[in-house]
């Protein structure tokens, strides 16, 4: 994991303004490092994100928008995290709600633990997370050994 890492924000749609708060806190060190998100959390953040730049020289700001969770965004999510292009991923879900993409949720969340992906599911764990010394410095997370499983004997 390099210096400048590659974090996903996602949040559901009753989590938003909080993860938009959260966003808005952390924003100077959030510009340092990429971003991908899902549809309308990815709108909230990059306009945000933006409007706290301004002309302030010295940022660049990099936000990649994937799909709607429902409409495939998960899915485009997870196999980022599989192929490893995710470095942090910060998901302010919904344990509220029921979500028409539930298995979906399930499946993101699975592939992040799958993949040793630090993960934050709510406001308390996404600021340990970006205030710990690891966030600043380049990171290399425990590989994940897959060779019991992908040499079983069906």
């Amino acid at each position: 994991m390099k210096q400048r890492k590659r974090i996903a924000l996602v949040a559901h749609d009753h989590m938003k303004d909080e993860l938009m708060e959260w966003v808005d806190f952390n924003w100077e060190k959030l510009v340092q490092h990429d971003m991908i998100c899902t549809g309308t959390t990815g709108r909230k953040v990059e306009a945000l994100l933006l409007e706290k730049i301004g002309d302030k020289p010295g940022y660049s700001l990099e936000v990649r928008r994937l799909k709607s969770g429902p409409l495939g965004g998960d899915q485009q999510l997870g196999a980022m995290i599989a192929e490893r292009m995710v470095d942090m991923f910060i998901f302010f879900w919904d344990p509220m709600s029921a979500q028409p993409h539930d298995v979906d949720v399930k499946a993101l969340l699975r592939i992040a633990v799958l993949y040793n992906v630090p993960t934050a599911s709510n406001r308390a764990s996404a600021d340990f997370l970006i205030s710990s010394p690891l966030f600043e410095e380049a990171y290399q997370p425990a590989a994940t050994d897959f060779s019991d499983y992908l040499n079983r004997k069906i």
